[in-house]
């Protein structure tokens, strides 16, 4: 059965023959973004000539309740019939639980037959990570992880004997050519709008070091609260999900060194040497919050020392970054959601002109804003002589966006791309071992020994002490 639904992107390559499989296929992360992103980049002609994907989860469900399941998943988008019974043709299901694999194995072995020649394998592995090391042993005693590759989601361990001793149990059944542990920061157009704006534009990369940045602000509020994921969040906690994940890989592709191309050793090996580089991140650098409320959350200590808000100051020694601070903030039940980059420039002698106090408290240096939410914008804010006789400044700022500019056709969504990828065989924006191992060594002083715990009310930036951290600059989002 051929599932493709039109002629794929140019300059993209179709991935081989595949049988997917996913892991937790009945779960949150599979009906909002795996399912829909699949039947996606099928009509977008980006999924292999021929494939299979077999739904499995330790509940058995017939074809025809996994079709179902993904129809509802997918939603208004499968409106075209054709499309979607061209789709629903190549689902499938079966049940795998660690004592009994057999019915996996046989709904592999029958969906490989289906296709024939040579065909790829792909596990995707939509389990709580506490689950995801027995889960990849029974996939290599099976004879499952033959040939096949191995997307992980995160986090990877939650300090650095845990990600050690993950690393070596996946690396036992799978080479490490073969993990693909997935961050879906790392798949935003606007994430990787970095790497072209830096070493694409001459008027970017002269400057884009110590000598011309001041500092440099990664800031990614959230609006939600834990809510549902208060089992896996009290187990975390917003530094490992989010800062040692998100906000780190984002700050190895601001930070890196120009790699000598952009094949996925090139750049790991680049984004590998920022983390190397990376000073020990310790508790005084650090402010931890917990929003008022948390603790009465369904499945939440009510002594809970879990933060819910995080800010950090981290520091890179290398020749490019020494002196520059990097601020990484992100938080739940903050003010306002959003996902910025700011790079912040040293600010020039100005005694030829009339500033005053209230411009530069207002206002701020000079700095460019990238917006790393999909589809992504960048903005340029400085200052500029306001229309009059007199030579008075006022603030200015030029804009570019992604979608006005290019529009949306040919938009990935993160998850989309990634799992492109990994069909592809292309791990350059995928993490690997070494840059895991590598961030928990960094964070093993804060985790040994963690500041206490600041009280913030819903609704606002979280604690004061984060100003105190930054000072004496300020954060770029308002600070109500």
């Amino acid at each position: 059965m051929t599932a493709a639904t039109g002629g794929a992107a140019p300059n993209h390559q179709v991935p081989d023959d595949h049988v997917i499989v996913l892991f937790g296929a009945g779960g949150d992360l599979a009906r909002r973004k795996l399912l829909p992103g699949l039947f996606h980049l099928a009509g977008a002609g980006l999924m292999p000539d021929r494939f299979r994907i077999i739904g499995t989860s330790r509940r058995e469900r017939s074809d025809d309740d996994f079709r179902a399941l993904a129809r509802s998943a997918i939603g208004d988008d499968a409106a075209d019939p054709e499309a979607w019974a061209r789709f629903a043709a190549c689902l499938s299901s079966a049940p795998f639980r660690l004592e009994e694999t057999e019915p996996l194995e046989r709904a592999v072995e029958r969906a490989e037959r289906e296709l024939g020649g040579s065909t790829r394998r792909l596990h995707y592995l939509s389990v709580p990570p506490g689950a995801a090391g027995e889960l990849v042993q029974a996939i290599g005693d099976c004879g499952l992880a033959e040939d096949a590759r191995v997307i992980l989601e995160k986090p990877f361990g939650t300090d650095l004997d845990s990600a050690l001793s993950l690393n070596r149990l996946v690396n036992r059944v799978f080479p490490d050519e073969r993990v693909f542990r997935i961050d879906h920061f790392l798949g935003r157009e606007a994430v990787q709008n970095l790497i072209a704006l830096r070493f694409a534009n001459g008027m970017f990369e002269p400057i884009w070091n110590r000598n011309h940045i001041d500092h440099v602000q990664i800031d990614v509020p959230e609006t939600l609260a834990v809510d549902a994921r208060a089992g896996f969040y009290e187990q975390t906690g917003a530094y490992r999900d989010m800062v040692v994940t998100h906000l780190f890989h984002v700050l190895g592709f601001v930070a890196m060194e120009p790699p000598t191309s952009l094949e996925a050793n090139a750049v790991g090996e680049e984004s590998r040497k920022v983390f190397r580089a990376m000073e020990a991140i310790r508790p005084e650098d650090v402010v931890r919050g917990q929003y008022d409320g948390y603790r009465e959350e369904a499945g939440v200590d009510e002594d809970s020392q879990t933060e819910t808000f995080v800010a950090a100051r981290v520091t890179i020694e290398n020749w490019r970054w020494t002196g520059v601070p990097f601020f990484l903030r992100t938080g739940k039940r903050l003010t306002e959601q959003q996902r910025l980059l700011t790079i912040v420039f040293r600010e020039p002698p100005r005694r030829m002109f009339e500033v005053t106090e209230a411009l530069v408290e207002d206002f701020g240096p000079d700095h460019i804003t990238f917006n790393l939410s999909d589809p992504g914008g960048i903005a340029a804010s400085f200052l500029a002589k306001v229309p009059g006789p007199s030579m008075r400044l006022g603030q200015a700022r030029m804009q570019f966006s992604s979608e006005q500019t290019f529009g949306t056709t040919g938009v990935l969504q993160p998850y989309e791309r990634l799992m492109y990828d990994a069909m592809t065989g292309d791990r350059t924006l995928f993490t690997d071992a070494e840059g895991i191992e590598r961030l928990w060594t960094a964070s093993a002083p804060l985790l040994h020994d963690p500041p206490p715990l600041q009280r913030y009310a819903p609704g606002t930036w979280g604690p004061h002490a984060m100003h105190e951290l930054i000072a004496p600059r300020r954060w770029r989002l308002s600070a109500t």
